[in-house]
């Protein structure tokens, strides 16, 4: 079912775990852990709504581990300090990722980590050529990470969103 190797990548500080569907179950609705350790202020809600959807995708009999979440675990205590993943199967060639961290993970380079090793991970699968993110306007915090990234803008969604894509090469 999955084309790309689950578990993904990990960096000499940082480690992307898959968040298994059971783990999901238990995150989503806000009252679990799923089975990590998570840094102070985390999981963050993002991480939370991925899980949500991770839940509804195996319900509807289409969940792929390779293109799910992943919790990202810093390797120096073994914390989770936010989540990083798809929102979806590629696409036409296009994928697209969403990330966080917790309040307490923040300003140190460990977002600008999780999306390397994301977009690594996910433009060497088969049919990958791009990319894609999306921010909300005010989040001038992400769209730095995705600059640092490699990510490009490239516009807006059809809802407004600023829109960044990362290309292979």
């Amino acid at each position: 079912m999955s084309s790309v190797p689950v578990p993904a990548p990990r960096s000499e500080r940082i480690e992307l775990r898959v968040i298994t569907p059971a783990a999901a179950a238990e995150l989503a609705p806000g009252t679990g852990d799923g089975g990590f350790s998570w840094a102070p202020g985390g999981p963050y809600e993002g991480t939370r709504d991925a899980c949500g959807m991770i839940v509804k995708a195996v319900e509807g009999g289409v969940y792929d581990p390779g293109w799910g979440a992943f919790a990202i675990v810093r390797l120096a205590d073994g914390a989770a300090v936010g989540g990083a993943g798809f929102h979806g199967p590629p696409d036409e060639g296009s994928v697209e990722i969403g990330y966080d961290l917790a309040e307490s993970a923040r300003g140190q380079g460990f977002a600008t980590e999780a999306v390397r090793l994301l977009t690594g991970y996910a433009l060497a699968a088969p049919g990958v050529s791009r990319v894609l993110a999306h921010t909300e306007p005010a989040n001038t915090a992400s769209q730095a990470v995705l600059l640092r990234a490699g990510f490009v803008r490239d516009g807006d969604s059809e809802d407004g969103l600023p829109r960044f894509v990362l290309l292979p090469g």
